[in-house]
């Protein structure tokens, strides 16, 4: 098997490169509204904003921020095939702005825009990001009433294109098959309240910011490995460090990544070429929790109903029978921002 996977540098309100209904599920974290070190980039994109921003005009800025936003969820709408998913990692903002401190809404602003383009809104994830510095708490310390909530969580939105994604050949059914998870997996993932470390990255190369917040894989391969089958072209409209592409590689995808900044593309390409350790670690780790929960659950409740085919260990479901973990083999850079995965 093989998986091929390309970086666009470019704007992502504009994927002139993507065809229409070719994109099977859209993973991306955009920069978050209302945050002071994003300012700059929406600024550039709309000097309105720039503007809004110096008179202190906190909910225009929103709001024209966002309209940005919404231009990049528009074609994430016209890419996507129809019963794709979109998932959108974002976290709302607090902000003092002329003396007035409150909250901007950034995910409840983004449901109701791609509810108005007719995607269909599915339950969210909330992701738990406890801080547990002594400085979090905001506000007028002990006393009433000033002292404010402390915001340690942010939302993973997931968005349908249309009805739910059919199979509906016995080669489509099999190969869903041997995308499957374990039941175990299941029960974990597929619960409304993620608990997964973040990432914090220094980025120590000329003209990137000095610290990027970008989801950790672990994240990324959850979300791929729900809601698309191996071989599906997975898009991130805002790469980034390119985590998204990494999880695409790792789990046995396409992918495609647009950045707007051409900074990140040593940062980018870079993990790309080193992503085999980290490969062969996410398979190790997850046919050791699997063997793991199988001894548990035989010590307590006896002997499993069937076997996996392809490793050979026990399984919960007949839906797992056919189920295989890809194991990457080896990524070549090919010319013009391609690379090629193979694997065992």
């Amino acid at each position: 098997m093989e998986t091929k996977h390309k970086i666009i540098y470019g704007d992502a309100r504009e994927m002139k490169d993507i065809k229409d209904k070719s994109i099977d599920l859209m993973i991306t974290s955009p920069p978050y509204p209302m945050i002071e070190m994003w300012d700059m980039m929406f600024a550039e994109q709309n000097k309105e904003i720039g503007e809004a921003i110096k008179n202190h005009k906190g909910d225009l800025a929103f709001e024209l921020i966002h309209k940005e936003l919404d231009k990049v969820w528009k074609e994430t709408y016209r890419v996507l095939k129809d019963g794709g998913i979109a998932c959108i990692n974002i976290g709302d903002a607090t902000r003092k702005v002329n003396s007035s401190f409150k909250l901007y809404p950034n995910h409840a602003r983004i449901i109701s825009y791609c509810s108005s383009l007719g995607f269909h809104i599915l339950p969210e994830i909330l992701w738990r990001k406890q801080s547990n510095k002594p400085n979090k708490f905001m506000g007028s310390g002990m006393l009433p009433v000033g002292a404010y909530m402390t915001l340690e969580h942010e939302y993973i939105l997931i968005l349908r294109k249309g009805i739910k994604k059919e199979f509906k050949t016995e080669a489509e059914k099999l190969h869903r098959q041997i995308s499957a998870f374990f039941w175990e997996e299941r029960n974990i993932w597929f619960s409304d309240v993620w608990d997964i470390k973040g990432d914090k990255q220094k980025l120590n190369h000329n003209g990137i910011r000095e610290r990027s917040g970008a989801y950790p894989i672990e994240l990324t391969c959850r979300l791929i490995n729900m809601f698309s089958v191996q071989g599906d072209t997975i898009l991130d409209p805002y790469l980034g460090t390119g985590t998204t592409i990494l999880g695409a590689i790792i789990t046995g995808r396409d992918s495609i990544g647009i950045e707007i900044d051409n900074n990140f593309k040593e940062v980018i390409e870079n993990r790309i070429k080193n992503i085999k350790e980290i490969a062969e670690d996410y398979f190790d780790e997850r046919i050791r929790k699997h063997k793991e929960f199988v001894d548990k659950r035989i010590k307590e409740k006896g002997e499993l109903g069937y076997f996996n085919k392809t490793h050979n260990f026990p399984i919960m479901t007949r839906q797992e029978l056919n189920l295989k973990i890809p194991k990457l083999k080896d990524i070549k850079e090919n010319e013009n921002n391609n690379f090629l995965a193979e694997y065992h």
